[in-house]
């Protein structure tokens, strides 16, 4: 089998690839393996999706996108984009209270690396899941909610402990936003930016002592930034948070009004996300330390600057998932979009991770990163015992889940 992920910078090493059609033949399939992983749209930067035996996509599953308006909640097949049950929930008048960046990745892959958007008031993407049903390792159709003791556990699962077949997500009503982007933010008013609307993403290419663009992403109803808002300038027109890439590519700003999914994620789904031709990190700190840790890393700023594209900073809430970056701590999630040259970041990225260290940080686990993260999650040894039930003979395993959770 050949075939790389979204960045092309994982060749994968699985001996075939599968897309079945139909929940039975997935559940044979699994059973019959003596390795497997399921894999999503591939925007993961590390070789956490790979296997030497058999990667199975779920996007060939019939669709789901069944809307409970009673409970609050909607059923969605595991490999639907978020940007296409975004479009079928707003339809019916319903959204998630949050998006990515980026429209494009699948729903199941997601939530199982804890991705997010960015707020304070709001948690990553696997927060809003109520249940899930997964194919476990002998074949059967298991299905957890929040009522089960392991829910926090499985929540965030790195593909380790089956193949996720459908998720219940929480909803709200549909809202509109209005986007704006100010210029020139100084450095002592970032916790007030990240503080001043519903989403809130920070750019900076580290090449200047002012951030370089504000990302706000408020409701409709709420009055616009004031011209002089935290000695910023407005944005004259549209603006990509990578220099020189074109706007259009963006989600519409300059204020205009719109619905939530055309607004919240920064890149419009029908667009290459991102700048296509990059390398990604991004790591997690208690929100407390964000001052402190960027201050750590100004010593760096122009080996930085020579690898990057841009760095973004958000905000993400506390929660009790055992993987996840924000378990027990709001955070400051501080992202590399780095340029697609892995021996030249390389360097770089491991004096990011040593800069960071003494700040306890937590990689986002779809991305670059060196060092084991294993000591900053308390939950660590309970997630490992969660692998002993879930798969005692190690069939969704790979060489970086070994790493990070070794075998007893």
């Amino acid at each position: 089998m050949t075939g790389t992920n979204w960045a092309g910078n994982v060749t994968w090493s699985a001996r075939a690839r599968h897309e079945p059609s139909t929940l039975d033949e997935l559940r044979r399939l699994v059973a019959g393996a003596d390795r497997v992983r399921a894999v999503g749209t591939g925007h993961s930067f590390n070789r956490l999706g790979d296997t030497t035996g058999v990667q199975v996509s779920v996007a060939g599953l019939p669709p789901t996108v069944a809307l409970d308006r009673d409970r609050g909640t909607v059923t969605v097949s595991a490999g639907m984009r978020y940007g296409d049950l975004a479009t079928a929930l707003h339809t019916q008048g319903y959204a998630v209270a949050n998006l990515a960046s980026l429209p494009h990745i699948s729903v199941a892959g997601a939530v199982a690396t804890a991705t997010h958007g960015s707020g304070p008031a709001h948690g990553n993407l696997a927060t809003a899941v109520a249940a899930l049903e997964l194919v476990t390792a002998d074949g059967d159709l298991l299905t957890v909610d929040r009522a089960d003791p392991r829910f926090a556990g499985l929540a965030v699962h790195l593909g380790a402990l089956g193949v996720v077949t459908r998720l219940t997500l929480d909803v709200v009503p549909a809202f509109e936003v209005r986007q704006y982007v100010r210029l020139g933010l100084p450095r002592a008013a970032l916790d007030d930016a990240l503080d001043a609307a519903y989403s809130v993403s920070v750019f900076t290419g580290w090449r200047s002592p002012l951030f370089d663009q504000v990302w706000l992403k408020q409701r409709a109803d709420q009055p616009p930034p004031p011209a002089d808002w935290l000695d910023t300038r407005a944005a004259d027109s549209p603006r990509h948070p990578v220099p020189g890439m074109p706007a259009e590519n963006c989600t519409e700003q300059l204020g205009v009004p719109g619905p939530w999914h055309e607004r919240l994620p920064h890149f419009r789904l029908g667009f290459t996300p991102s700048s296509g031709d990059e390398l990604q990190s991004e790591w997690h700190l208690a929100r407390a330390d964000g001052a402190a840790a960027l201050a750590a890393l100004d010593p760096a700023a122009g080996r930085i600057a020579a690898v990057l594209q841009v760095c973004e900073l958000r905000t993400v809430a506390a929660d009790g998932l055992w993987l996840s970056p924000n378990h027990e701590r709001d955070s400051l999630a501080v992202h590399f979009t780095w340029v697609g040259d892995p021996a030249a970041v390389a360097p770089v990225l491991d004096e990011v991770e040593e800069r960071l260290a003494p700040f306890a940080p937590r990689p986002h686990w779809g991305k670059l990163f060196a060092r084991d993260p294993a000591a900053a999650y308390p939950r660590h040894d309970d997630f490992r015992a969660l692998l002993r039930e879930f798969d005692p003979a190690g069939k969704f395993r790979t060489a970086l889940l070994d790493r990070y959770f070794p075998r007893d």
